[in-house]
């Protein structure tokens, strides 16, 4: 049995629209040469740097609770291999240029912000205009580019940043990793919130800029 067909199996992936992105994005591509045999296994795998492209299953996890859909503007924090930011392109890429939406993903390791450039580049979204690299300190959000509809974070941070909850569109979700549990988030008003957390999840921790860098 397939990788993807067994994530389907395990009632993993859900919807239409992430089964048809795992099924058009190949995780092969976004992995390390000597690792591309390894793709179809259900395991976190290193990407160099200290960080890892996600085991299949959190991130089948993570877009079914993230939700994302056609047209829409997605922050993709920690973009690492680019795998994640490939499936979410997928996605939100719609059927026409009029119906297309963006993601924006931002790394801070310039050399994983390169690999996961170079992998996402294997497809035409980059070209399209419909992915954009950025590197940067994730947890601060990216405020020239908010709001933003969804955002979706690959690494664990001790709380979700005031930064993603201000830089939200009003109906817009957060999934992030905190700790060892996947928090989703709902924002109701500008000051509301509600939290759903997902427990038993192992992730790298967020890496961010120390005081005096």
């Amino acid at each position: 049995m397939s990788l993807i067909d067994s994530l389907i199996q395990g009632g993993w992936i859900k919807t239409d629209l992430v089964k048809e992105a795992f099924k058009k994005i190949k995780r092969e591509d976004f992995l390390p040469e000597e690792l591309k045999n390894l793709a179809e296994i259900n395991e976190a795998l290193p990407i160099g740097h200290g960080q890892t492209i996600s085991q299949p299953l959190v991130v089948a996890f993570m877009l079914e609770q993230l939700q994302p859909k056609s047209g829409e503007k997605i922050l993709d924090v920690g973009s690492g291999s680019g795998w994640t930011t490939a499936l979410l392109a997928q996605i939100v890429s719609g059927e026409s240029t009029a119906s297309q939406g963006r993601v924006i993903a931002v790394e801070i390791v310039p050399e994983l912000k390169e690999f996961g450039e170079r992998n996402v580049a294997k497809y035409s979204f980059i070209k399209k205009g419909i992915v954009k690299f950025l590197m940067a300190d994730g947890s601060k959000g990216l405020i020239k580019e908010a709001p933003f509809d969804k955002i979706i974070a690959s690494a664990s941070t001790d709380s979700i940043p005031a930064a993603w909850k201000e830089q939200l569109r009003v109906g817009g979700k957060i999934v992030a990793p905190i700790g060892s549990s996947i928090k989703t988030i709902l924002k109701k008003s500008e000051t509301e919130f509600e939290e759903i957390d997902h427990p038993g999840f192992v992730f790298v921790p967020l890496i961010k800029k120390t005081q005096d860098e």
